[in-house]
């Protein structure tokens, strides 16, 4: 098994159909008609895929609360014209979303991208300090004038891509390739959401950012 996927949708098609196609690629999957079934069993998930548009309790406050909880991997499921609602997911720590109607392979391809990056253990003394952080990236720790900083997953894999390139300057779409790992087009709004979160975490003044430095007209760079 390559872990258990927890897929939350109030239609039954779409969850047979993802379920499916999660399980021939050797995952385990529990399912959720509505928000209030999600909460208690994405305890024993690895990953959660989210639909926003849910009965009795909506997507976003499941999001919101599963971040309360654990830093669990949410990659949200949205309907065209909920771009504001996708902002917003994303702000509350979502690590990726998919537009309905989807691909299932495509679907399929972001959850491997999403575990491979959580399970990945570097050697235990990789440690990189770099703008006055200091980030180890065997325990997924950052702390900042000896401050522990809470990061999501998204956020810890964007940092230590940037921190392990000091000062090279990255498109957003270099960003979707090298942190969120896709072998087709993703949607650069993902990573503009992530950056502006990020900063709001290890920047002294999120306004006026002095380690994550935007290149205008390129992209981003971490200032070592």
């Amino acid at each position: 098994m390559r872990g258990k996927v927890l897929i939350v949708d109030d239609e039954p098609a779409v969850r047979d159909v993802v379920g499916r196609y999660l399980r021939r690629e050797g995952f385990e999957t529990i399912e959720a008609a509505d928000g209030a079934q999600a909460i208690p069993l994405a305890r024993d998930a690895d990953l959660v895929v989210l639909d926003l548009m849910l009965p009795v309790i909506e997507g976003l406050d499941v999001c919101r609360r599963l971040r309360a909880d654990r830093n669990i991997p949410i990659i949200m499921l949205t309907a065209k014209g909920e771009e504001a609602d996708t902002l917003i997911g994303l702000a509350l720590g979502a690590d990726d979303y998919v537009v309905k109607p989807f691909s299932p392979r495509e679907l399929v391809a972001r959850i491997q991208a999403v575990l491979r990056r959580s399970a990945a253990t570097p050697a235990a003394d990789d440690v990189i300090r770099v703008g006055g952080l200091r980030i180890n990236l065997a325990t997924r720790q950052v702390e900042s004038a000896g401050r522990d900083v809470h990061l999501t997953s998204r956020e810890f894999d964007l940092l230590a891509f940037l921190a392990q390139r000091p000062g090279q300057v990255f498109t957003r779409q270099q960003l979707l390739d090298g942190v969120w790992d896709y072998t087709f087009a993703g949607d650069e709004t993902t990573v503009t959401v992530h950056v502006r979160r990020l900063r709001e975490k290890i920047e002294p003044d999120p306004m006026r950012p002095r380690r994550i430095k935007t290149v205008w007209g390129v992209g981003y760079k971490l200032d070592p």
